[in-house]
């Protein structure tokens, strides 16, 4: 029996490398380039200090419930570094050559989990240590059930860059996981505690679970060509969804509908995820300011939809919100509203080049904000402490949607959301009129050596121009599916 299963595994094993080698494999081809992540691993190398080694992590596989996981999504760093989507990894960046048992030099290793072929019937492909070599250009990639015997002495590095771990990971019980590499490398360098036993004095301790972050904030925060290209990608296919909600929007609809449109089109564009939780807000919903239930069955014929979503495209995430009224026309206190959150943004967004700060972009759209609702009377003096702006105006966007980068200065080929917004919900000490009217505007911009770009500008932004979108037909007015019974 035992050399029949032997028999069963080598042809499962057969079955699935001549299934994968047989084949077309179709896929995008507009993906990060192999000369991009080692790009990238090159710029890191050179901010690391002499004689040290950074060590990052894939991201853990979610449970969602049961025997149900989340849809895996690699760690940020991880895939900048190598363009590897599977989990069960580690990856070691040195800042001088090593020497590999073979003799020959080597400044990166990764480990990755190995074919499976019983496994990728199930759950897809892996490319294994030799096609991380053949597809990802890695000369020293092995199966992570190689790490255990990997012979490194961290002891002789002056640094070992890593960040710290959140115990978070489950222990899979297959031999090589993360939970495994976890453990390992916690035994390899001596982490103190969890029942490892620290046998270096701590002023001779190499372990820096700080300046990584640094390094990963300098790199990302600045885009090259290729991220662009896909940033500018995912930025349009999120406009767009707003362009056809607002031609399909009516009084009636539900927010899951509304969300529903929007990730269609996303899907549409062959865009993998949204990049964070849809947040479809109407009426009092919107001034909740991450409100992603998006439950309400039936949108009322007076309510603004505050929309608030981002296509992610080859893991790169959009994040565009417009706010728009429900039957096509904004009430006269709407529009005002409105139209002061789109001249605090147009202000901030005119203001924003190289050398201008984060601070100071905040400030115009915060003082134009507070000096219009004192116009409006819905305060009493622009110092006024209030909770209607209760949010910063800027953030990153790339891998993820608060992207990694510095908060001090604007840099050329930064790029950052402009997105003010004013939130009055019900009960808030001004006139009734005002109550549950939540704008915000969110665009994204690209810092240019002598201005902005501005990504988003496919989506109407102002109040008059949406009003003129939404009169158009939507070929969404024809999809009508049966009533259910109840």
């Amino acid at each position: 029996m035992k050399t029949l299963n032997r028999y069963i595994s080598a042809a499962l094993f057969l079955f699935a490398t001549l299934t994968v080698a047989g084949q077309e494999v179709k896929l995008p081809n507009d993906y990060l380039s192999n000369e991009f992540h080692k790009g990238r691993r090159e710029a890191l190398r050179a901010k690391m200090p002499a004689n040290s080694v950074a060590v990052f992590f894939a991201n853990p596989v979610r449970n969602r419930a049961n025997d149900v996981d989340y849809i895996y999504h690699q760690d940020p760093n991880f895939y900048y570094l190598t363009g590897y989507k599977e989990p069960h990894s580690v990856l070691l960046i040195f800042k001088e050559n090593q020497k590999a048992d073979e003799g020959k030099d080597y400044n990166e290793i990764i480990f990755v989990q190995p074919r499976n072929a019983r496994a990728e019937m199930w759950t897809g492909r892996r490319l294994g240590d030799k096609g991380v070599q053949d597809k990802l250009a890695f000369a020293q990639a092995f199966n992570n059930t190689e790490f255990a015997a990997y012979n490194l002495d961290f002891a002789s590095f002056d640094k070992v860059l890593f960040y710290d771990f959140h115990n978070d990971v489950r222990d899979t019980r297959v031999v090589g996981d993360l939970y495994d590499l976890i453990v390992q490398f916690k035994q390899k360098v001596n982490y103190p505690g969890e029942g490892v036993a620290i046998n270096v004095e701590p002023e001779k301790q190499n372990l820096d679970t700080e300046t990584l972050n640094t390094y990963m904030v300098e790199l990302r925060g600045i885009k090259t060509p290729e991220e662009l290209a896909l940033l500018r990608k995912a930025v349009d296919i999120s406009t767009i969804g707003q362009v056809e909600v607002m031609k399909a929007m009516q009084p009636g609809l539900s927010e899951t509908e509304i969300q529903g449109i929007h990730e269609f089109v996303f899907k549409k564009y062959q865009s993998e995820y949204e990049g964070y939780p849809s947040i479809v807000g109407a009426g009092h919903n919107g001034c909740i300011l991450h409100y992603i239930e998006n439950n309400n069955p039936a949108i009322s014929n007076t309510e603004l939809v505050l929309m608030d979503l981002g296509a992610e495209y080859h893991g790169y995430t959009a994040d565009v919100t417009r706010t728009i009224p429900s039957n096509g026309k904004f009430s006269p206190e709407q529009k005002k509203i409105y139209d002061l959150v789109y001249e605090a943004q147009e202000a901030a967004i005119q203001a924003s080049k190289p050398g201008v700060t984060f601070r100071e972009i905040s400030k115009i759209a915060r003082d134009i904000i507070n000096e219009g609702l004192v116009e409006l009377g819905v305060t009493d003096s622009a110092s006024q402490r209030h909770l209607y702006y209760p949010h910063g105006l800027s953030h990153h966007i790339g891998l993820d949607v608060h992207d990694k980068g510095s908060y001090d200065v604007l840099e050329e080929n930064m790029v950052i959301t402009i997105e003010p917004g004013i939130y009055i919900p019900s009960n808030s000490d001004c006139d009734k009129k005002w109550w549950n009217i939540a704008v915000r505007i969110e665009d994204d911009i690209l810092i240019t050596a002598d201005g902005f770009e501005l990504l988003s500008h496919l989506a109407p932004r102002t109040s008059d121009e949406i009003e003129e979108v939404m009169k158009q037909e939507s070929v969404l007015n024809q999809f009508i599916l049966p009533d259910l019974k109840d």
